[in-house]
């Protein structure tokens, strides 16, 4: 039996699809440190009216204390960028007093073709080199756009999974967390994700909770449900019922955390319109004010 036979028997047998593997191991209480994901100011970034650095200097002026780095903000993306400016970065937050949680890359593990996949693979990897000369904990990464036509969910998951893995192994031995921001994409769900998460079943594998990509059913109740397998977050400004958009209640996010435990970073993502600095700074306020 090969490896493909072996995880597609195991998609399919219940004791281990009820596994208990994949929750993160931490100690009880809540520790909360408030974070930002640079893709909070995606038009100036990509625009080139604003830099890495300049995010830095945004976050050290907010007193916010860690900044996620999406990978897409350094020239010359998806290829890794020079360690003159890795180190000229890192050196810049560490004086600064902000730590840089992570990095992001645009992946897609959904893809049917073997070579593409690999080639999305090695596109992790070469991230994961990246945020360890950082000195960051984590590489995020998603699961795929949707699932192919003329395939099932269970089918995409017989490569996928496999993918994840020697991510994780990667990861691991560079001392790197494979963060998975589920994104209302190929999953769609907790149930989804945490799936695929005890598939993975790797200590250096976990989930980046995205609130705004939760959107069948109760938001609260997902968020609930996937938080002990989160290692980060990204809290945004609006949660979905289907397809009605409303207003994050924060206090409630709040007291989920509270309820379940939670140590570690929440980086804020906020997108509404207007200035970016002031969208930013508008939210971190209403932020702050609930979690403190």
């Amino acid at each position: 039996m090969n490896r493909r036979q072996l995880l597609a028997g195991s998609l399919m047998t219940p004791a281990f699809a009820a596994a208990t593997g994949g929750e993160v191991k931490r100690r009880a209480g809540t520790k909360i440190k408030i974070g930002l994901n640079a893709y909070s100011f995606n038009k100036p970034l990509m625009a080139g009216k604003m830099t890495v650095h300049d995010v830095v200097d945004y976050c050290a002026k907010q007193q916010i204390d860690g900044v996620d780095m999406t990978g897409y903000y350094f020239p010359g993306y998806p290829a890794v960028p020079k360690d003159e400016l890795i180190y000229s970065l890192k050196r810049h937050a560490f004086l600064n007093g902000v730590t840089i949680t992570g990095t992001g890359v645009r992946n897609d593990f959904a893809l049917t073709d073997a070579s593409g996949r690999r080639g999305q693979i090695q596109l992790v990897k070469d991230w994961v080199d990246v945020a360890a000369k950082l000195g960051s904990d984590m590489v995020r990464v998603f699961a795929g756009k949707e699932v192919p036509k003329g395939h099932t969910f269970d089918q995409v998951l017989e490569w996928m999974i496999p993918a994840f893995q020697e991510c994780a192994e990667d990861g691991k031995k560079n001392g790197v967390i494979v963060g998975l921001q589920h994104h209302d994409d190929f999953l769609k769900t907790a149930d989804e994700t945490i799936r695929v998460v005890k598939l993975v079943n790797s200590d250096w594998f976990s989930v980046i909770l995205d609130v705004g990509s939760l959107r069948q059913g109760d938001p609260y109740a997902e968020i609930e449900k996937l938080l002990p397998y989160a290692s980060n977050w990204q809290i945004k400004e609006h949660v979905w019922y289907g397809t009605k958009k409303v207003e994050i209640d924060l206090p409630r996010v709040r007291a989920i955390i509270d309820k379940v435990g939670y140590r570690g970073f929440t980086p804020i993502e906020a997108l509404g319109e207007g200035d970016p600095a002031e969208v930013v700074t508008a939210f971190l306020m209403k932020v702050r004010k609930a979690f403190s």
